[in-house]
């Protein structure tokens, strides 16, 4: 990857919705090898996909919380039952699992506290081998996810 594939990668950031001849015309090349190196990242797993950034207000998921979660055992049954089962629930934003305490980091979205409320008592605190669940309420963005 050279400095020109760098700065493709920095404009579609930016604007992923970019024409393949604005996106050349931005990065100084024309529009044949912009598109050959734009389809080489693709190939390559550099370039990942494509996404639309939605407004959390407008589809009622504003209200966002941070968990800190550690499980009572970390064996790759309770840890790969944890992932999945919150893998699949649609109010969860983010899932990392981390190095030493707690053993979990999940960001979840939803509409208010009393969704929050339901969404923490009817499908983290049911799963097994939860120990702790601590919540911060994000009170300002200052720099969001890309």
């Amino acid at each position: 990857m050279d400095a020109m594939d760098r700065a493709i990668i920095a404009e579609l950031e930016r604007d992923g919705r970019l024409t393949n001849v604005e996106l050349a015309r931005r990065v100084g090349l024309t529009t044949g090898p912009c598109l050959r190196r734009v389809q080489r990242l693709e190939a390559d797993g550099v370039i990942c996909g494509y996404r639309a950034v939605v407004d959390p207000v407008a589809v009622g998921r504003a209200f966002e919380v941070l968990l800190d979660v550690s499980l009572d055992s970390q064996d790759a049954e309770t840890t790969g039952h944890f992932e999945r089962t919150l893998t699949q629930a649609e109010e969860v934003v983010e899932l990392r699992r981390l190095f030493s305490t707690p053993d979990f980091f999940v960001r979840v979205a939803v509409a208010d506290l009393a969704a929050y409320e339901t969404f923490l008592s009817q499908h983290v605190m049911t799963i097994p081998r939860v120990k702790n669940v601590t919540s911060h309420f994000t009170m300002k963005t200052i720099k969001p996810a890309p």
